[in-house]
């Protein structure tokens, strides 16, 4: 059966404990420069469990990422962000994401969540859409894929930096948009 057919049908993963697949998993993010163009990033580490519930709105996402693992594609703009003007990850270097609700929206999913950036708690909401499940071509068990996405405040976490703007305007925008692929691997065949 293909993840389209699956996802179609509307089947779910079933239950049990599921891990992010590293190599076919990203988190992304963007946030404007000068008010015009946007800078994109990644962070190249990251892991987390998705833990399936009979039911899935008692179902629950961990994900940990490795703060040190930012990258830009530009050297001096990623030991920035890494410095204590933004992530200063020498003293927080991992950010956390937990969810604490997930709820069922027609075909997609509503995810809400605690995300700790700088040692930062806040609250965000992540939009879902899951893209489906099949057996693992690679191994034993199943696959499931999601992606999600939202949007935060940086200065809801402490990255207010602005720096020096001699004709006024913004260097850094306030908002930055986060965007997740991810694949989760049951090692396991999982109970439908």
């Amino acid at each position: 059966m293909s993840a389209t057919e699956t996802a179609g049908t509307g089947q779910l993963p079933g239950t049990g404990t599921w891990h992010t697949d590293a190599a076919h998993t990203s988190a992304n993010f963007s946030a404007r420069h000068l008010g015009m163009s946007k800078v994109r990033g990644r962070f190249d580490s990251l892991e987390g469990t998705l833990t399936i519930a009979e039911d899935p709105s008692d179902s629950h996402v961990e994900v940990t990422i490795d703060a040190s693992s930012i990258s830009t594609n530009q050297p001096d703009r990623d030991a920035h962000l890494k410095s204590a003007d933004f992530l200063d990850v020498e003293n927080h270097p991992e950010l956390t994401f937990r969810s604490t609700r997930i709820e069922r929206d027609g075909d997609d999913w509503t995810m809400e969540g605690e995300l700790t950036i700088r040692g930062t708690t806040q609250p965000v909401t992540l939009d879902v859409e899951y893209l489906g499940v099949m057996d693992n071509p690679m191994g034993p068990g199943k696959r499931a894929a999601f992606e999600a996405s939202t949007s935060i405040n940086r200065h809801d976490f402490g990255l207010s930096w602005e720096g020096p703007q001699e004709l006024g305007g913004i260097l850094v925008g306030k908002k930055v948009t986060i965007e997740i692929d991810a694949q989760f691997v049951s090692d396991e065949e999982p109970q439908q």
